[in-house]
């Protein structure tokens, strides 16, 4: 017969002899990940947004002119062509999460986009919501994909 060992996790006790719980370690530093990602997060993205409803699909470009870390989050600063409008934007990225908040600062009548609506997104910039300032938008779909422009640089992906 051959012995068999089963490996296990380790059964910790107290002073008194009861078993403690397991204690889960996070490795994940979302701080750190939000200063790496000041510096490899792609500066232009380009794609397309289509009112939810169906209508007409608008080209978008997104420029990024800045992007700090503040603790886990990434403030980003920039500017959005939709539909030749172009108009600011600014918004923060969670290194944590990737869910990204959007604001737009213009309106675009073409696309039925107003001031002080935004876009959220629970993928970082690929894909987004928009969430108008009134109820009577129903809002839409921005879908973005980096464009390298020869950089050479990679695209950040969320590792989840």
């Amino acid at each position: 017969m051959i012995p068999l060992l089963l490996a296990a996790t380790p059964l910790v006790i107290d002073a008194a002899g009861s078993p403690l719980e397991p204690m889960q370690i996070q490795s994940f530093d979302p701080v750190a990940r939000a200063a790496l990602l000041t510096q490899q997060l792609p500066r232009q993205w380009s794609g397309t947004y289509q009112a939810f409803g169906g209508g007409q699909s608008f080209p978008v470009l997104l420029q990024l002119s800045s992007a700090s870390a503040m603790g886990q989050m990434v403030s980003v600063k920039g500017n959005m062509t939709i539909a030749g409008s172009k108009m600011p934007v600014q918004g923060n990225l969670n290194a944590n999460s990737d869910e990204l908040d959007l604001i737009l600062l213009g309106d675009v009548p073409a696309a039925n986009l107003e001031a002080g609506g935004r876009f959220l997104g629970l993928q970082g910039f690929s894909l987004t919501g928009w969430r108008a300032p009134r109820l009577t938008n129903p809002g839409g779909i921005l879908v973005l994909n980096p464009s390298n422009q020869g950089l050479g640089v990679p695209p950040v992906r969320g590792l989840w």
